[in-house]
């Protein structure tokens, strides 16, 4: 079914949306969580809580891309999860590795001001990376995956990817303080 249409069921407050939105975007959802989560029952949990939360929200939200509206709310779902879940240990997950390579470059949510220019400034930083700079961040800094798990789906030596990683980080700290963002 088209997105368009799964909006407009959650438009309409038709139960349909939830289902037709399980069908072309559940895996997808499931994937985001439990890269974060690594535990299935939770990330079934945040799913399932995606849903409830895309119902909450639409209307009067309309998003325009449907898959990355619902990717995002499953993202933070997650992370909020994971932080309340681990908020006195580390885990053994990737999240905090992949906060602490973002801390040199992203300044923290109270000195950024609002969420929607960092947000649009880091869209601007991805579009201007190379093809294959702009996948390795987003799996590793969207995703959360692992730099072997990247190595592996994209054939890469681990030592490629780390080093990618690396610059585009200081490419990223770079733009963000010439655009007048400081950390």
């Amino acid at each position: 079914m088209e997105d368009t249409r799964i909006i407009d069921l959650y438009w309409a407050r038709s139960q349909e949306a939830i289902g037709q939105t399980k069908i072309k975007y559940g895996r997808l959802i499931y994937s985001i969580c439990v890269r974060i989560l690594r535990i299935a029952e939770d990330a079934l949990e945040c799913e399932n809580d995606t849903y409830l939360r895309a119902w909450d929200s639409m209307p009067p939200q309309r998003p325009d891309h449907l898959s990355a509206y619902l990717g995002r709310i499953a993202r933070n779902l997650s992370l909020d999860r994971y932080e309340r879940e681990h908020a006195q240990k580390r885990g053994g997950t990737q999240i905090p590795l992949i906060l602490e390579e973002l801390e040199e470059c992203i300044p923290s949510s109270s000195d950024s001001g609002l969420p929607v220019e960092l947000r649009d400034l880091l869209n601007r930083f991805l579009e201007g990376q190379t093809e294959r700079a702009r996948m390795l961040f987003v799996r590793r800094y969207w995703f959360g995956d692992s730099v072997k798990e990247i190595a592996d789906r994209y054939e890469l030596g681990e030592s490629l990817v780390k080093m990618t990683l690396l610059r585009s980080r200081n490419s990223l700290r770079a733009f963000l303080e010439q655009e007048g963002v400081t950390i």
